[in-house]
């Protein structure tokens, strides 16, 4: 995501060239895009925009916090970093619910060795 001089711009999505809206309610430093969920690596603490990396993050799974709240898992394709990111109130439903089935579309294991145990 090229992101313009102010941190609180705005910026276009590197991935899918989405022009992303800073301000979303739900968060208050968006750093993925509504539209893919890919990221950018860029903070090395929320909002600080210091991460020399600036490598593109994919969203690899969902995370359910203890309060029922959904975070994005990204992993940097840089340097493998993990990090949470709590959804935004204008995230693609759709785009979020593939990515949480998405372990259940591709398990692990082969599907027909069920119940051969």
């Amino acid at each position: 995501m090229a992101h313009k001089s102010r941190p609180d711009s705005g910026f276009t999505c590197i991935v899918c060239s989405f022009k992303v809206s800073q301000s979303a309610w739900g968060t208050r430093h968006r750093n993925h895009c509504p539209h893919c969920l890919w990221s950018r690596h860029l903070d090395d603490e929320p909002g600080d925009r210091r991460c020399p990396c600036r490598e593109p993050m994919e969203p690899i799974a969902i995370e359910v916090r203890k309060d029922g709240e959904w975070s994005i898992v990204h992993r940097c394709t840089g340097c493998g970093t993990l990090r949470t990111n709590r959804i935004a109130g204008d995230d693609h439903e759709l785009a979020l619910l593939a990515l949480a089935l998405k372990p259940i579309a591709t398990p692990a294991f082969p599907l027909g060795d069920i119940g051969r145990r």
